[in-house]
C-alpha cells in the first residue's frame, strides 16, 4: 500500500498559480484512475484534472476559490496496489506530454459555476437513465463532460457512463441531462403564483466570472476614464452594407462590425495615439504599426474578447469571416490563448439590445475602447425639412493618463466622418 500525491500540474507557460474552481471528490471517496477530481482555472481556461491512480482519497489540499501555486500538493490517494514506488513526483516537473499521461486535462472556456447556476434546479430524488440509454461504457472509458455537468449528474444520481452525449465528439451536455430528468419526471415544478416559498441561492464567484470581476475592478480603479459620445448618421453606411451583401455570392454576410473595424484601420492614420498599450508598471506606452482589434463577445461562460489580428492587411469580407470564426471559437470553448490577447483597441456592442449611449470600460492595457449603440430611424433636419435617417451613437472611452481630451475628440470626429461617408474608408491616401 502506498500514498500517492497528485500535485497541481503546469497548466501554461509563465503561469505560477491557478484558482481551484471545483472539487469533485471528498475525503474517504474511492476513485478510479482517470476519474475527474478537480477543476482549476488560469487566465480564461478551465482545466479538469483527473486521477492518475485508483484508491481512497485521504487528503485534499484546498477549497473552491483558493489560488494554489503550480506544483503544490492537490490530493493524496491511498493506493492499495502492491507497490514500493515512491510518492508521485510533481506533475509540473515532467514534460507536458508525460503530464497528459498521468493527469488528463481538458481546456475549456466555460465557467462551470456560472453555467451551473443558469440551469434549473432538480429534485433531490435520484434519477436513473432511461432504458433506451446506451450500454454502460467500459471500465476506464473516457467520458466527455464539463465539471458542471458532472456535478449536476452526481446530485441527480446519474452515471454519466450510461448517458449518450449529443455534443461534439460525444460530449455530454446539460441538454442531455435535461432529457433524462424530464423523462424521469423529476424536473423542478413550476413555481406557485403566490404561495411559493422564497429560495435564495448563494453561488461563489469563481472561474471566468471571478476573472472578469477582477479585471473590471482593476481597470476601473486604475484608469481615469473619459467618455465621449457622438451621434452618427449611418444611413449611407447601411445602404452600402446592403449593396455589398446583395452581391456577396458565397462570401460571409456583412454585419456592422466589419465596417467598424475597417473604419478603425482608416482612423489610425490620423490618430495613432489611440491605438496603444500602456504598461503602467514600467510607465511605457507601446505603439504598434499593426491594428489588432478586440471584439467583445458574449458567451454562456461570460464576456470574452477574441482578437482580430492585422486588420490593416485584411479585406472587408476577410474581416467578416475571421470575426465569425473567432466568435464561434469562443462560444464553443475552443478559442486559443493567443487569440484572446494582444489587442490594441476594442470594439464593444450590445447589438439590438444596445442603449442610446454607454460608458464602456477600457480593456486594460489598451488606452481606448469604442462602444457601438443601438440604431434607430429618427427625423433629421436637412436645412429645409425633416427627413428620416438611420442614426446611431458611438461611445468611446479613453485612458486620460495617455489620451488628452483633444486627441479623444479628434478620434471621435474622425470616426464620425468615416461612418457618415463610408467611401472614405476605402480610399487610398
Amino acid at each position: 500500500m502506498a500514498i500517492r500525491t497528485i500535485r497541481l500540474p503546469d497548466v501554461g507557460e509563465g503561469v505560477t498559480e491557478a484558482e481551484l474552481t471545483e472539487i469533485l471528490i471528498k475525503e474517504g471517496d474511492v476513485v478510479r484512475e482517470d476519474d475527474p477530481i478537480a477543476a482549476v482555472m488560469t487566465d480564461k481556461a478551465t482545466i479538469e484534472i483527473t486521477s492518475a491512480y485508483s484508491g481512497k482519497v485521504i487528503w485534499i489540499g484546498g477549497e473552491v476559490g483558493k489560488s494554489m501555486a503550480i506544483g503544490s500538493d492537490l490530493v493524496r490517494i491511498e493506493d492499495d496496489a502492491n507497490s514500493s514506488e515512491p510518492i508521485l513526483q510533481s506533475l509540473s516537473e515532467t514534460p507536458l506530454v508525460e503530464q497528459l499521461k498521468g493527469s488528463k486535462v481538458e481546456t475549456k472556456q466555460a465557467c462551470p459555476l456560472q453555467e451551473e447556476a443558469s440551469r434549473p434546479a432538480v429534485a433531490a430524488s435520484k434519477v436513473s437513465p432511461p432504458a433506451a440509454a446506451i450500454p454502460v461504457r467500459a471500465e476506464g472509458a473516457s467520458v466527455l463532460a464539463s465539471p458542471a455537468v458532472r456535478s449536476r449528474a452526481r446530485s441527480g444520481g446519474i452515471d454519466l457512463r450510461a448517458v449518450a452525449g449529443t455534443g461534439p465528439a460525444g460530449r455530454i451536455t446539460h441538454d442531455d441531462l435535461d432529457r433524462l430528468f424530464n423523462q424521469a419526471g423529476s424536473a423542478a415544478p413550476a413555481p406557485g403564483k403566490f404561495t411559493q416559498k422564497e429560495v435564495v441561492e448563494t453561488v461563489k464567484v469563481a472561474g471566468l466570472r471571478k476573472m472578469i470581476a477582477r479585471r473590471m475592478s482593476e481597470a476601473n480603479a486604475a484608469i481615469p476614464h473619459i467618455t465621449v459620445v457622438e451621434e452618427v448618421d449611418v444611413t449611407e453606411l447601411e445602404a452600402l452594407r446592403a449593396k455589398l451583401n446583395e452581391a456577396r455570392g458565397d462570401k460571409p454576410k456583412l454585419t456592422l462590425l466589419p465596417l467598424m473595424a475597417a473604419a478603425l484601420v482608416k482612423a489610425k492614420d490620423g490618430c495613432p495615439k489611440i491605438f496603444a498599450r500602456y504598461d503602467d508598471e514600467a510607465e511605457e506606452v507601446h505603439y504598434s504599426s499593426a491594428v489588432h482589434i478586440g471584439i467583445a463577445t458574449m458567451t454562456d461562460a461570460g464576456l470574452m474578447v477574441p482578437v482580430l489580428r492585422d486588420a490593416q492587411s485584411a479585406g472587408l469580407f476577410e474581416i467578416a469571416a475571421e470575426l465569425s470564426r473567432l466568435s464561434e471559437a469562443c462560444r464553443a470553448g475552443k478559442a486559443k490563448r493567443e487569440e484572446l490577447s494582444g489587442s490594441t483597441i476594442t470594439i464593444t456592442s450590445l447589438g439590438n439590445l444596445g442603449a442610446i449611449a454607454t460608458t464602456p470600460i477600457i480593456n486594460k492595457p489598451e488606452v481606448a475602447i469604442l462602444g457601438v449603440n443601438r440604431m434607430a430611424v429618427r427625423p433629421s433636419w436637412n436645412g429645409s425639412a425633416f427627413v428620416p435617417r438611420t442614426m446611431m451613437n458611438i461611445s468611446a472611452s479613453f485612458d486620460h493618463r495617455i489620451i488628452d481630451g483633444w486627441d479623444a475628440a479628434v478620434f471621435v470626429q474622425r470616426m464620425k466622418t468615416l461612418l457618415e461617408t463610408p467611401a472614405l474608408i476605402f480610399m487610398k491616401d
